[in-house]
This record gives C-alpha cells, structure tokens and sequence, in this order.
C-alpha cells in the first residue's frame, strides 16, 4: 500500500476499532503501515490533525452521496435518513463519536450544509432558523451516540420500590427505539417552530 494521507487516516480507523481511542498513537499506526513514524509525519504533523483528518472521512463516508430530497419526501423524513446515516457511521468505529466530537461545523459543511439548509428553506424556514434547527439535530446525534458509546448497561432496577423506572427500564435499553423517539421530538419541535 502506497503510504498517502488517505491510506494513513483509513488504517487509522481500522486500527481505532481495534485499540480505540486511548490505544491509538502515530506510533502504533506506524507499525500498523509497516513504517517509521516519521514517515506519517510527512502526511499528518500530529494525532489532533489525524484525528480531523478521521473525523472528515467519517462525515464524508456518511454523507458523500447525500441528495436533495426526491420528489415526495418531506424534510422531515429527508432530514431524518440524513441523521440515521450520520449516526450510523459514527457508530460504525469504535469510539467514533469522540473523534468526530466538536467537529461538524469543520467537517459537514459544504455540499451536506447546504442541502441541508435548502431542504429546510424550501420547508419555510429562514435560513437562520434552518441553520440553528441542523445544528441542534446534529448535537442530538452526537450526544446520542457518545453517550450509546461510553455509557456501561444501567444496573436492574427494584420493581417494589420503583414500579414506573422498572417498567421503562426495558424500554430504555433499546437504544435505536430511543433514538428515533429523541429524533422525531426534535423534529417535531421544529415543524412547529416554523409557525411560531
């Protein structure tokens, strides 16, 4: 494998499902590429800049083929499949949500930004409420996914003594379930705010 900046972010994230966050170091990933580290250097001058490099492939392989809504297909649902995929791909590294951390305004700008915004303009929204609504569906799937990929399983809880948290206990644990509720309560937000 030629050794390029591509070739070192994707080794990058293969090797980040293996060690995780705290495991990957350029030192490491030089021994994965069968280098000296020096030679990663050369692509990327230290791992905040891996870790952005990593952080825009994984934006980019969630949303590189993202298409305006097709005929039909309300914003609501386009904007929905858009954060299941975002989500998706961040959940698909280990520890991707904090890679990708802080990063969407550097990162899912551009061509997503701005079919985002014109699904939401072409919705009636101002751009500046279609602005501010992305951004706060954006920092829902973050949250959701750092906290599904950091969170350990909540312990059982006493029916007796708490009858209602041991009925939604269960409940909670279906993290998908869960994430499509969040989602469609933001989004419902939001349709109403278009009015307000």
């Amino acid at each position: 494998m030629a050794l390029g900046r591509e070739a070192i972010v994707r080794t990058a994230l293969g090797l980040l499902d293996e060690v995780g966050l705290e495991g990957l170091t350029l030192r490491r990933l030089a021994v994965e590429l069968d280098v000296q580290a020096p030679a990663i250097y050369w692509h990327v001058r230290n791992k905040a800049e891996l870790l952005e490099a990593m952080a825009a492939t994984i934006f980019d392989d969630a949303l590189a083929d993202l298409e305006s809504p097709r005929r039909g297909e309300s914003w609501i649902e386009w904007t929905a499949e858009t954060a299941h995929r975002l989500r998706a791909a961040v959940l698909s590294y280990r520890d991707g949500a904090r890679v990708v951390a802080g990063g969407y305004r550097a990162h899912a700008g551009g061509r997503p930004l701005e079919l985002a915004l014109r699904a939401l303009c072409d919705a009636g929204f101002p751009v500046r409420d279609a602005a501010r609504g992305i951004t706060a569906i954006h920092s829902y799937v973050q949250g959701f996914t750092l906290e599904e990929q950091t969170t350990t399983a909540a312990p059982p809880v006493d029916p007796e003594r708490h009858p209602l948290a041991a009925s939604a206990h269960a409940d909670l644990a279906d993290q998908d379930a869960r994430f499509d509720h969040g989602l469609r309560l933001l989004l419902s937000g939001l349709r109403l705010s278009r009015f307000a």
